[in-house]
């Protein structure tokens, strides 16, 4: 390992290696971009939302550092949200939690469930208020764009790393 490469481990948190911190920055950057640029960005805010970018959430089941990814990259993403410091802040936890629950899911059919669920219900808290719509119906609203983004968009992603183990093994945390 190069001298820069030994000193970037020094310095990055235990279990951070500067591999994974590069793995984690990479996913930030198309989670971002797969939520603010056209024509994503048309769905990506709202009460009735489908993220692509959310195809993302089913990573942690395989690679506990992708939810840091999914994190900073909602983080970034949501600087182009109308609910600005709402999202950045609640919205960016739901995330974040939903990868803490989607890394400990017994099996990847149950993967894409967290994110469904913890989204529909957190970001409904202040999109409802802020959009002047009922909780519920903004519950569901959210949910049924979770549903799409993460199970019919990331299950196959699941499925095909599955079939992928060399992959999945290339990509684990060292």
């Amino acid at each position: 390992m190069s001298r820069i490469g030994e000193r970037m481990n020094e310095m990055t948190p235990p279990g951070f290696s500067a591999r994974n911190l590069t793995r984690i920055a990479l996913l930030a950057g198309v989670y971002a971009i797969l939520t603010v640029l056209p024509p994503f960005s048309s769905l990506g805010y709202g009460p009735v939302q489908v993220r692509f970018a959310e195809v993302c959430t089913v990573l942690p089941f395989f690679f506990p550092w992708a939810k840091w990814g999914v994190y900073i990259g909602c983080i970034l993403a949501n600087l182009a949200s109308p609910f600005l410091l709402w999202d950045i802040t609640l919205g960016a936890l739901a995330s974040l939690l939903s990868g803490f629950a989607t890394e400990r899911m017994p099996n990847p059919y149950l993967a894409p469930f967290p994110p469904v669920v913890i989204n529909a219900l957190m970001v409904s808290l202040y999109v409802a208020p802020l959009s002047g719509l009922g909780y519920l119906p903004t519950v569901g609203y959210i949910a049924l764009g979770q549903v799409a983004s993460c199970y019919l968009l990331g299950m196959p992603v699941l499925l095909f790393l599955m079939r992928n183990p060399g992959l999945v093994d290339g990509l684990k945390e060292k």
